[in-house]
């Protein structure tokens, strides 16, 4: 990951509408991982550990299914100075595009 968000491009950057916004969550057998004051966060998932920085791990803490990008960019706000909804999407989208987490339908869902 680079910079202090990481960077990706991939399909989930951009999608969800006031419809059918996307909230995230940790995929099955994915589990994040706070030791303490010592050890770094980690991300435990079944293909390996990936070590994490204060950001990416603050905002997979928010990943529980019932916030969108939106909302997890409004969270942090408040947490870290200069927060940019494009450096969250594009980390969002990088680590769903690795497949440790997933978009899920917030709200209704349509007929499709």
């Amino acid at each position: 990951m680079g910079g202090a968000w990481g960077t990706a491009d991939g399909p989930w950057v951009g999608r969800g509408s006031p419809a059918h916004p996307i909230g995230w969550r940790l995929r099955t057998g994915v589990r994040l991982t706070e030791d303490g004051a010592c050890d770094p966060p980690v991300l435990l998932h079944p293909e390996g550990v990936l070590l994490l920085n204060e950001r990416s791990a603050a905002v997979l803490r928010l990943c529980d299914g019932s916030r969108g990008a939106g909302a997890i960019t409004a969270a942090l706000s408040a947490e870290f100075a200069e927060v940019a909804a494009e450096q969250v999407l594009a980390f969002l989208a990088g680590i769903a595009e690795q497949g440790l987490i997933e978009g899920v339908c917030l709200g209704e869902r349509g007929g499709g």
